[in-house]
């Protein structure tokens, strides 16, 4: 692991850092402001349809046909935004999308965040 460790130091290896941006919700709602941007909740559909950020389309990564189904079904030319309830899910499913070949952005503090912060909710 040392040895390692030092190699990455010497040629500026990222091998644990995520591909991804991480945003507040101030900065998410700013970002996903932008119509190209596909909105991503990966939370279950039962979560979803208790209250999402609208425009949100549910892909529920929990579920193992998750990476498939998200290849499948979203644009690789336009940035993800991904959010989930806490923050935990997003980030999964946000490393899985950039391993992919994908853009992501992330709501750090997730749905609960969102609505901490008094963004609006469709249901």
């Amino acid at each position: 692991m040392g040895l390692l460790t030092m190699i990455c130091s010497l040629f500026g290896c990222n091998a644990h850092s995520p591909r991804f941006e991480s945003l507040s919700a101030e900065d998410y709602a700013k970002a996903i402001h932008d119509t190209a941007v596909v909105r991503l909740d990966v939370r279950t559909a039962e979560e979803f349809a208790a209250g999402h950020i609208d425009k949100a389309i549910n892909i529920d990564v929990t579920q193992s046909d998750f990476e498939a189904t998200a290849i499948a079904s979203l644009p690789k030319d336009r940035t993800i935004a991904v959010n989930c309830r806490s923050g935990k899910r997003s980030k999964r499913a946000a490393e899985i999308l950039v391993k992919n070949g994908f853009k992501v952005i992330e709501l750090d503090s997730g749905f609960s965040g969102w609505v901490s912060a008094g963004f609006p909710i469709s249901k």
